[in-house]
């Protein structure tokens, strides 16, 4: 069950001639609300902003935006302890054709959706990747921003539907390791930490940002470097974010295993004295 509002209005359908219909035009942030309040507001709406520029749409302001969240959580079924909020952002209708000149008043969507945490379990004994066949192609315009277009992810998370991993990682054209379908990848080697680099592809996630500005906030700093499959033998131990389940620690992605290290778990307690109550 989900609910969706346009304008305080409950909606149930977009026009055909949508461009985020037709073309994949638009924006999106998932926000987690969590008693009540969504979480890590200011840097969905910064990486919001960062992809009208690029898009060339002009954004509504963060203030329409947060009352467009909470007349939708009021309004909803759903109930807004514990559940997510979407909001689109789509260049709207227009003549039919790829090209168009900047768009001053988008369409905007809420939609509110049901949540519960993940099971316990899975943040005690870590969770399992796939190793996904699907690459993510480089140099996109669009690299680190959550546009409506998300092909290669659907394509790349349908290859493991029914195979029973949690996420699966992801690789670009040149064989780098990016992230997972749906987050982020941390590596931990001698108690460093390292990312990948979102320069070229992939979604920077915002709580991979917030995970980086809580660790240098303790005097940890967080290398962004290449790591290839090879390399992931060398890993003392891995964990992927994400802003709904926070941090999540990986047990094993091929013939590879790790444990549930003391490095993730600090990881962890940091986060969750920031915020992120799933990591408790």
């Amino acid at each position: 069950m989900a609910d969706w509002f346009a304008d305080g209005v409950p909606v149930e359908q977009v026009a055909i001639g949508d461009r985020g219909f037709q073309y994949g035009d638009g924006l999106f942030e998932t926000i987690a609300i969590r008693d009540g309040e969504p979480r890590l507001w200011q840097y969905h709406m910064d990486r919001l902003e960062r992809g009208c520029k690029t898009l060339g749409i002009v954004m509504p302001t963060a203030t329409g935006l947060r009352e467009g969240v909470n007349h939708a959580l009021q309004q909803s079924r759903v109930l807004a302890a514990y559940s997510v909020v979407k909001i689109v952002l789509s260049a709207g209708s227009g003549v039919r054709g790829y090209g168009r000149v900047p768009v001053a008043s988008p369409t905007v969507l809420h939609g509110v959706f049901p949540a519960s945490p993940p099971p316990l379990e899975s943040y005690r004994d870590g969770i399992d990747l796939a190793l996904c066949e699907t690459r993510l192609a480089l140099g996109s315009a669009t690299a680190g921003l959550k546009t409506m277009n998300r092909l290669e992810q659907v394509l790349a998370r349908s290859e493991f539907v029914d195979t029973g991993e949690f996420e699966g990682l992801t690789m670009d054209t040149d064989g780098n390791i990016i992230c997972g379908t749906m987050s982020n990848v941390f590596f931990v080697n001698d108690n460093s930490i390292a990312t990948p680099s979102l320069q070229r592809c992939g979604v920077e996630g915002v709580m991979r940002r917030h995970i980086i500005a809580c660790l240098k906030k303790q005097g940890i700093e967080t290398r962004f470097q290449t790591l290839r499959l090879a390399d992931l033998g060398d890993c003392d131990e891995v964990f992927v974010s994400n802003s709904q389940f926070g941090v999540m620690p990986v047990r094993s992605c091929t013939n590879n295993q790790w444990p549930v290290g003391e490095t993730t778990r600090r990881v962890m307690s940091i986060l969750a004295k920031n915020g992120v109550i799933e990591c408790r």
